[in-house]
């Protein structure tokens, strides 16, 4: 049975027709849940570990770009692993469906929301899903750091991090820059800190050979060429353009319309680190500059945007459906309409420029999967982020634990959620999908008993 299985790992991968794998890419937009760690970890057991679609050491590589990249890099790693399988068309249908089915289910939500208010049943499933994120979250801290961290200098690293934004709250961006430098020099000096002979072959844990190995050649699509760039950026600029043009002339330009799309231009550019590094930005603009919602709705829709799959920025298409829909941009008659067109607006600028980084620089990245000089940085980034995750973690189980602040209630039934959650995932290896589903169902029993 042993020897049965070892063979196994080690028979080639089939190759991966471009419908199967829009059939999984499909399959992911529904369930990717717990934020960032949670689905990337999600990805990291499907494509590494059970397809074995591409090896870890390429896939990690692709990480440490996305981790660099302002915007969501869950969402940006399933476009890098569609463009390396299956070409630009790959990459664009792996990161559309990423998105399209939160974008839905956030729009339906939404209205259900505005129109009908605190539905109990809703909350009900939050009540038990935000726990079991917590350990989702953690449990992705330990997958990601105990792949990553194969040596004390590379814990030394991830402690630093951990310690730089937990206690210091250094921003991410320069943690990220620090971390890049240290590698990048320390490198030069003691490369051995860096080898690569932890790779996906090489791994404590033996995942067989992968479709894309780490010593498969590098494919001629993704090989670097600069009309393939200049061709990138002229699409991608008259995507921008045009809708921004057409929203000028057609409704003005300080109409609310116009101005999401400009403000969610600068969100996508100018916030690094994820999701939480940019919801102060928006809640800022969306709250307090443009007054397109309330501070307690912008609350509720972080809540919707950690309960649906999807990544967590995508709580933006809350904002722009619900600045539709106050405001009546469209009339009295049309507010449904208005916040659907609203959600639609800011997640397309959300997005765009997130497809834009991939296809423009995977190419560069590609070819440097095998030099020192920038693996090493990115391999300190990654250890990093492993601190930066944990923070994270800690900042969802006081959120979560201690919904009112540390003076008022604990509460005990979120942790036995999270409890079960922990032993679910770490002791039986539960998938990440039937986690949520099952603290769903928990928390609405208890939420309706409450």
């Amino acid at each position: 049975m042993i020897q049965e299985k070892e063979n196994s790992l080690h028979s080639p991968v089939e190759p991966v027709t471009f419908w199967r794998a829009f059939l999984f890419w499909l399959k992911l937009g529904f369930i990717s849940f717990g934020g960032p760690a949670g689905q990337i970890a999600v990805m990291h057991q499907e494509l590494v570990e059970q397809k074995r679609w591409i090896s870890e050491k390429r896939f990690l590589h692709a990480l440490n770009y996305c981790m660099l990249l302002p915007g969501p890099e869950a969402q940006q790693l399933a476009t890098y692993i569609g463009w390396l399988m299956h070409r630009t068309v790959g990459g664009i249908v792996a990161g559309v469906l990423f998105v399209l089915p939160s974008l839905f289910i956030l729009i339906g939500l939404s209205w259900i929301y505005i129109k009908f208010g605190d539905v109990p049943v809703i909350a009900g499933l939050f009540y038990g899903i935000k726990p079991a994120v917590v350990a989702i979250v953690f449990h992705a801290t330990y997958r990601i750091g105990s792949k990553s961290l194969k040596n004390k200098f590379l814990w030394l690293i991830a402690a630093l991090a951990f310690l730089a934004i937990f206690i210091l709250n250094l921003p991410f961006p320069l943690i990220v820059l620090a971390a890049g430098l240290t590698g990048y020099f320390t490198s030069k000096k003691y490369p051995e800190l860096f080898s690569s002979n932890a790779g996906h072959k090489n791994s404590q844990k033996d995942y067989g050979i992968a479709l894309i190995d780490d010593d498969t050649p590098t494919p001629d699509h993704a090989k670097f060429r600069w009309s393939h760039l200049t061709k990138i950026l002229i699409i991608a600029a008259l995507l921008w353009f045009i809708p921004v043009l057409g929203l000028g002339l057609y409704f003005g330009w300080d109409h609310a319309y116009t101005q999401m799309a400009w403000f969610f231009t600068k969100a996508a550019l100018l916030t690094f680190g994820g999701a939480y590094a940019v919801l102060p930005y928006v809640y800022q603009g969306a709250v307090n500059y443009y007054g397109w919602l309330s501070p307690t709705q912008m609350i509720d829709g972080l809540a919707l945007g950690e309960s649906t799959p999807g990544p967590l920025i995508m709580v933006v298409a809350f904002v722009g459906f619900l600045g539709g829909f106050n405001h009546a941009l469209l009339g009295s008659e049309h507010l449904f309409l208005a916040g659907a067109i609203g959600a639609t607006i800011v997640t397309w600028f959300t997005f765009l420029f997130s497809f834009v980084f991939i296809l423009a620089g995977a190419p560069v990245i590609e070819s440097t999967h095998n030099e020192l000089k920038f693996t090493a940085p990115l391999t300190a980034i990654t250890a990093a982020v492993v601190g930066v995750i944990l923070n994270l973690a800690l900042f969802f189980s006081y959120h979560v634990l201690w919904p009112h602040g540390f003076g008022h209630a604990f509460n005990y039934e979120a942790v036995l959620i999270a409890i079960a959650a922990f032993i679910a995932l770490f002791h039986f290896e539960v998938k990440v999908m039937y986690v949520i589903l099952a603290a769903a169902i928990c928390g609405l029993f208890l939420y309706i008993g409450i």
